[in-house]
């Protein structure tokens, strides 16, 4: 089998198509054949050696494919169509997945494009729902809103009666986060987001993937009461916290991963994405929003586009 391998973590060229053993399925696991798969900045940082996967997932990158089933077992037929959250290694061929963690592919979309979704929609529902409890009529600020988490936060957070505010860094991307359903679009290269907020009367929840960078200006960003939840660190891990603002608030900062959680805590969060987010999709309230599909054999150049900042929505790779 054909899969992508990481030699000598570093720039996209370490990115390597190479033969690899075939998976084999253990108890309460199935095969996929595979579609296409995600392209994350967890790969990105795993790519660079900074973020290793969990114990007992493949070496190679890949947290998210679509594709159909090999065999029948677990609930379901072979050639089922489905889409599945990894822990590792859909830059490949054929994947073996717990069961819990495969889901039916939303009816109505392209099998390819469906390989876009888990991993945003596992990552915001767990995060804006069951974490942060975003409620309709309240504001949600997103940064990073035109990525793949970005677009789909903001298409959630407003199907859910939310108003949505959120940052880009360039013109063309602050239309597409308008397009996507946030009421404001927030240039961060020559607007202050705190300011815009404010005059909202403060962010009830923030989805951040800045980390460090933004934790002061967030919290002034936050209504009381409002929840801050962490689940990136493109602005570095460490920071200072003031928690008299913390406190005056009454405000919360919530830290959250994905990817090394149980795998039954991953198969109930894709049970509710199935429930809550696929009739979205069903009625085109939600696109997952696919930018660019590059060949497995050119990963490197997928993160290469990943890397310029460039891309809107996500990347997807084809075996």
């Amino acid at each position: 089998m054909k899969a992508i391998e990481i030699e000598s973590p570093g720039g996209p060229e370490s990115l390597v198509l190479q033969d690899v053993p075939e998976p084999a399925p253990g108890p309460g696991e199935v095969l996929i054949q595979v579609t296409a798969a995600g392209v994350n900045r967890a790969d990105v940082q795993q790519r660079r050696g900074l973020y290793p996967p969990p114990p007992g997932a493949p070496d190679y990158p890949g947290l998210e494919v679509s594709g159909h089933i090999i065999g029948d077992g677990e609930g379901f037929r072979d050639g089922d169509p489905v889409v599945a959250l990894l822990a590792g290694g859909g830059y490949a061929e054929r994947v073996a997945v717990p069961a819990g963690q495969v889901i039916p592919a939303p009816e109505g979309l392209d099998l390819q494009a469906a390989a876009g979704l888990p991993e945003t929609a596992a990552t915001v529902y767990s995060n804006l729902v069951l974490a942060a409890g975003l409620q309709a009529s309240q504001t949600l600020l997103v940064h990073g809103g035109s990525g793949g988490i970005g677009a789909m936060a903001i298409q959630f957070a407003t199907a859910l009666g939310a108003r949505v505010v959120a940052t880009a860094g360039r013109a063309e991307k602050c239309q597409t986060v308008l397009r996507l359903g946030a009421s404001v679009a927030v240039n961060y290269r020559d607007e202050d987001f705190v300011a815009v907020l404010q005059e909202l009367g403060g962010a009830d929840v923030i989805l951040d993937v800045i980390g460090a960078g933004y934790l002061a200006r967030n919290l002034e960003a936050l209504a009381t009461g409002g929840k801050l939840v962490v689940i990136g660190l493109q602005g570095g891990a460490k920071a200072e916290l003031n928690l008299a603002v913390l406190m005056a608030k009454r405000a919360a900062i919530i830290g959250t991963t994905l990817r090394a959680r149980p795998a039954a805590e991953k198969a109930e969060v894709m049970r509710q994405v199935q429930e809550q987010i696929w009739p979205l999709v069903a009625d085109e309230r939600i696109d997952p929003m696919i930018d660019k599909v590059f060949p497995l054999a050119e990963a490197h150049a997928a993160h290469e586009y990943f890397d310029s900042g460039k891309h809107q929505g996500k990347i997807l790779l084809t075996p």
